[in-house]
């Protein structure tokens, strides 16, 4: 108990930290009288957007809640609403914050004419966000923890009305877990098609069929495309990278409790209790020493005086976070798994081994946001290289943007091979979910950065909008590009961290349902196994196809109605605003119309599969999944990041020849706008997919073992 004590204090000290920097935001002056009126449209639109999708994910929640409480086991559904509560949370805040810090950002940039005060101000409101997904994770597992009494390898529940048997202890990490997957499966979906429908549509119109400036406020659609920024780049990422980081938390738990139930039945004597508590507290301590440095990183950008290199700040921030993390938990496991505690024949170096995995999937981390930035920033040759393709025309952008993205699948997809490799090998099954939990243990700092893209994407697009002196512009250009290598790095890390939280969730799947004393094995000789491999890569071709065509029917129809609008006498001259609601509306309106389908896709595929054909079928249907998305993802995120900062990269100036307007420009826009449903829609949706996937099968692995036709 006192283990949890920490925990909570930890937490404690990371949400005043939160609401310290919230204070700080809220206290900053917004600028000039049209600033004001901008910010508060964005504002507005983005709480009538949560407000809409909230009122449909609290109607499945309590139905979903319900179910687990009545068949599967009768605290399940408490603690599958804590995990809803938290990551809704973590939206609702991150967003708020996001609203306010970009206007501020903005004016900061107007006042100061500084790029290292308006980067301080930018990452402060996404230390907001980023530091609520790790310390509010935490927070509800700590709880569930505290109520329930810890983990029990041998606690034994069941449904108010439901008779099969379960583990109550694994069954309400589960399904705090699931809490979690499903808002963030609603808000990616929903965020996606309502930023890039807004997005889509601001640029055809604006840059294709009325010659307009980026962001210029007489298109009414802009309004809803800087609203959107905030809707799936905040709301979504900070939901998405909060469900991987409690799964491997909770991947880790399932695992400790499978591993040590074999050990005793195998009569491995000298495996204790004390090895158990060790193995199931060792995770989350971990995690807690972790949001340990994020606050030293963050806490550290944020005292000094920044310098003109807002790429070399974050990654400063980023690499302390790290290193502080390292070291800690170093500390951590020799604490913990140290002083003659007996551990398990897997732990093949002893009580430093969990402890080397964690460094496997730090590195892999990092290593995969550095490859994302060769791929995708304007600063390296790939990007550069598809900028001047852009002079051959459209054809040629497309397929050197192609190219970009299949080529940067090998390493990042290699790094992750070696190390689930090195991990399995050194500290077996429980090895790949430590690695998985290193990866995302300083993912405080992670989202801080990728959040930092959003709040100065929005405010370069209030400095346009506000017509604010081109000095300002300037600056906030150059956040804006920064933000995009940030965003794209957030995204490459985000899919490089599903891939390691589904395949440790699978790993904990299969220990799920095998027999105590049998060896976890998902036989892919069997016809069953291979035929659920197939279903589960068909289905990710589907997934993201339905999510394509979602956004690009309703990129269209917010197009024509923005031409309707903007055909009102007085509104192309600037003299007349267009009605900016009735867009965010319709985005509204269509976002969330559009994410039932996708979202209950995701749920109910491994429910049905698994009461069709049991447990190795989902099995299959988990790694064909996970095979075909992941460097799927990767391929739509770093293709979508390169056509962004290609078209950049001509708006910049820097192709010498040719700038906004020319022909090579229009060709990078057609880019862009391509590589927007990629990176933005499909790629971030991807690894949700698979991860819900994996979360609904490991909570109705004991019902799949008991019912299932064939």
């Amino acid at each position: 108990m006192l283990t949890w004590l920490f925990v909570l204090i930890i937490v404690i000290a990371a949400i005043a930290y939160v609401f310290r920097c919230f204070t700080r935001i809220r206290n900053m002056p917004e600028g000039t009288d049209d600033m004001k009126e901008m910010a508060a449209i964005i504002r507005s639109g983005a709480s009538e957007f949560l407000k809409t999708e909230f009122r449909s994910i609290v109607i499945v929640c309590i139905i979903l809640a319900l179910v687990f409480s009545l068949f599967v086991e009768k605290t399940a559904g408490i603690t599958f609403l804590i995990g809803a509560a938290m990551s809704s949370c973590v939206c609702i805040l991150g967003m708020r914050s996001a609203t306010y810090a970009n206007v501020r950002a903005a004016n900061k940039a107007r006042t100061s004419l500084n790029i290292g005060e308006t980067v301080k101000v930018a990452l402060t409101g996404g230390s907001i966000s980023g530091l609520s997904v790790q310390a509010l994770g935490l927070l509800g597992l700590g709880l569930i923890m505290i109520i329930f009494s810890g983990v029990s390898h041998d606690s034994v529940g069941s449904g108010f009305i439901g008779n099969m048997e379960c583990n109550a202890s694994i069954m309400r990490v589960s399904t705090y877990s699931l809490g979690c997957s499903l808002v963030a499966m609603f808000n990616r979906v929903a965020g996606g098609n309502y930023t890039k429908a807004a997005d889509i549509s601001s640029d055809i119109l604006a840059k294709l069929r009325h010659d307009l400036p980026e962001d210029d406020s007489r298109v009414p659609n802009v309004i809803a495309d800087f609203i959107g920024d905030n809707v799936n780049d905040i709301a979504g990422n900070c939901s998405d990278l909060l469900e991987s980081f409690v799964a491997t938390m909770a991947s880790a738990i399932m695992i400790s409790v499978t591993i040590y139930e074999t050990a005793v039945h195998s009569n491995q004597t000298q495996i204790t209790d004390a090895t158990f508590r060790a193995t199931t507290t060792f995770p989350v301590v971990f995690a807690a020493v972790g949001l340990i440095g994020c606050l030293i990183g963050l806490g550290y950008a944020d005292r000094k005086k920044m310098s003109d290199n807002p790429s070399r700040e974050l990654n400063l921030a980023e690499w302390i976070s790290a290193g502080v993390t390292l070291v800690l938990g170093l500390a951590v496991s020799f604490i913990i798994l140290g002083h003659g505690i007996p551990l398990y024949d897997s732990f093949k170096l002893g009580w430093i081994s969990p402890w080397i995995c964690s460094v496997l999937g730090i590195i892999s981390g990092i290593a995969i946001g550095s490859i994302t930035e060769y791929y995708t920033s304007t600063d390296f040759k790939p990007t550069q290289t598809l900028a001047m393709m852009a002079a051959e025309g459209d054809a040629f952008v497309i397929t050197k943007g192609d190219a970009i993205g299949s080529r940067s699948c090998l390493w990042p997809i290699l790094i992750i091979s070696i190390s689930l490799i090195i991990s399995g090998n050194v500290c077996g099954t429980y090895g790949i979910a430590i690695a998985a939990l290193g990866m995302l243990s300083f993912v405080g700092t992670t989202v801080s950065i990728d959040a930092f893209g959003p709040i100065a994407d929005n405010a370069g697009g209030l400095a346009e909008s506000c017509h604010l002196d081109p000095e300002v512009r300037v600056i906030t250009d150059k956040l804006d590009a920064v933000g995009n290598t940030t965003a794209a790095i957030g995204k490459g890390f985000a899919i490089g961290s599903a891939a390691f939280a589904t395949v440790s969730l699978i790993v904990a799947y299969i220990g799920n349902y095998s027999e105590v004393g049998v060896e976890p094995v998902l036989n892919f000789a069997s016809f069953m196994v291979v035929a659920g491999g197939l279903l589960g890569g068909a289905l990710v071709e589907y997934f993201s196809a339905l999510l394509t065509d979602n956004t690009i029917d309703s990129a269209k129809l917010m197009a024509d109605e923005g031409d309707k609008l903007l055909s009102i006498p007085g509104v192309l001259e600037g003299t007349v605003k267009p009605d900016y609601n009735k867009m965010i509306r319709m985005a509204a309106r269509e976002a969330i119309r559009k994410m039932l389908l996708p979202s209950v896709l995701a749920i109910c595929i491994p429910i049905i599969g698994g009461l069709l054909f049991g447990v190795q079928f989902v099995g299959g249907l988990l790694v064909g999944a996970t095979i075909v998305a992941v460097p799927r993802a990767m391929f739509m995120g770093n293709s979508g990041g390169a056509f962004d900062n290609g078209k950049k990269y001509i708006e910049e100036g820097r192709l010498e020849g040719y700038g906004k307007g020319s022909d090579a420009h229009k060709a990078a826009v057609v880019g862009d706008t391509v590589g927007d449903t990629r990176k933005d829609v499909v790629g971030v949706a991807l690894d949700i997919f698979i991860k819900t996937m994996s979360t609904v099968a490991n909570t109705l692995a004991s019902v799949f073992v008991t019912i299932h036709l064939f």
